[in-house]
């Protein structure tokens, strides 16, 4: 496992380094404009324009370009690691701009991840274990409509039922608990968190659903019983941990990509995060918060596939005894 794991952490350093070489291409050299211009906003002076060329050290040759900006991410600047530069439209560290919001985006993201989990997964392999029964066409209805219904609609009637017409829910906002209580914080979050989860719920109840009677078919399932094991232990320990392991893989991407695609339940519930921080940098022009954004999301994709890989490999042992 050891010999395993550091074949991944290898992958990963190199995976890193080429997101660093791709983003550096399309943000410092495939732009037919100066990349200092387009870093100074959308109203540069000649001053701002020299000062982004001194602090990026766009006066040197492009491969040196490039070492300095792997430098500055790696080894941090002067506002500390990772390195991402400051904004010349707010004029501030990006790192601080980011800070508050990349915790609101992980907590949506997290909570609803473990929502969809608790939902879907037992939905589906109840549908399964009872397949053909009034649960399972019930469970495959709900999943049906719960992939096809948009986002933002899910997210404006639970706002209209739930908090405007029955006053049971608090509405929209980002409580941080520090300020207001674990309680105000759950709360707030709450529905944010269902909406989110509904759409991937439905993915894996019709996900795990598949999974478990694929594996109820087969031979060591058949031998299990035959040996007269309770079905519950068959379930739990045999049939579970068999029909799960692809849904591992599913799990770290899906919630890798929550990291940049939450803008939509953002912008509905007023939650101030990442994708509604990426937004308001493209409108505005501030293209070094365009790029941490990029940076951010696109590791942070990365550091879920090697997460998946070593989940996969504990539960399933051919994966990384295998050649």
């Amino acid at each position: 496992m050891a010999r395993y794991l550091a074949g991944r952490l290898l992958q990963l350093v190199i995976v890193v380094l080429l997101i660093l070489a791709l983003t550096f291409v399309i943000y410092f050299v495939i732009p037919p404009v100066s990349p200092a211009v387009l870093f100074a906003g959308k109203h540069p002076t000649p001053q701002l324009i020299e000062q982004v060329k001194q602090n990026l050290g766009l006066d040197h040759p492009i491969w040196v370009q490039y070492l300095l900006f792997v430098k500055r991410f790696v080894f941090g600047d002067q506002w500390g690691w990772p390195g991402l530069g400051s904004s010349y439209v707010t004029h501030s560290s990006v790192k601080s701009l980011i800070g508050g919001r990349l915790v609101i985006t992980a907590t949506l993201a997290c909570g609803a991840a473990l929502v969809w989990v608790c939902l879907g997964i037992p939905m589906g392999v109840l549908a399964a274990l009872r397949r053909g029964r009034l649960f399972d066409r019930l469970s495959l209805g709900l999943s049906l409509f719960f992939v096809s219904a948009p986002v933002f609609w899910l997210g404006v009637m639970a706002l209209w039922l739930f908090w405007y017409k029955l006053g049971v829910a608090p509405g929209s906002g980002y409580y941080p608990p520090s300020q207001y209580g674990f309680g105000a914080w759950v709360g707030h979050l709450i529905m944010p968190w269902i909406v989110l989860a509904l759409l991937y719920a439905g993915w894996y109840s019709r996900m795990s659903r598949a999974s478990v009677l694929d594996v109820l078919r087969e031979d060591f399932i058949r031998t299990a019983r035959a040996k007269g094991i309770s079905e519950w232990r068959v379930v739990a320990r045999h049939v579970l941990r068999a029909s799960l392991t692809p849904l591992a893989t599913m799990f770290g991407m899906d919630l890798a990509g929550l990291l940049g695609g939450t803008v939509i339940v953002e912008q509905v519930f007023n939650l101030q995060g990442m994708g509604q921080f990426a937004v308001e940098s493209v409108f505005s022009g501030d293209l070094p918060s365009v790029l941490a954004v990029t940076l951010i999301v696109a590791i942070g994709v990365t550091l879920a596939n090697v997460v998946v890989d070593v989940l996969y490999a504990t539960l399933d042992p051919r994966v990384r005894l295998g050649r």
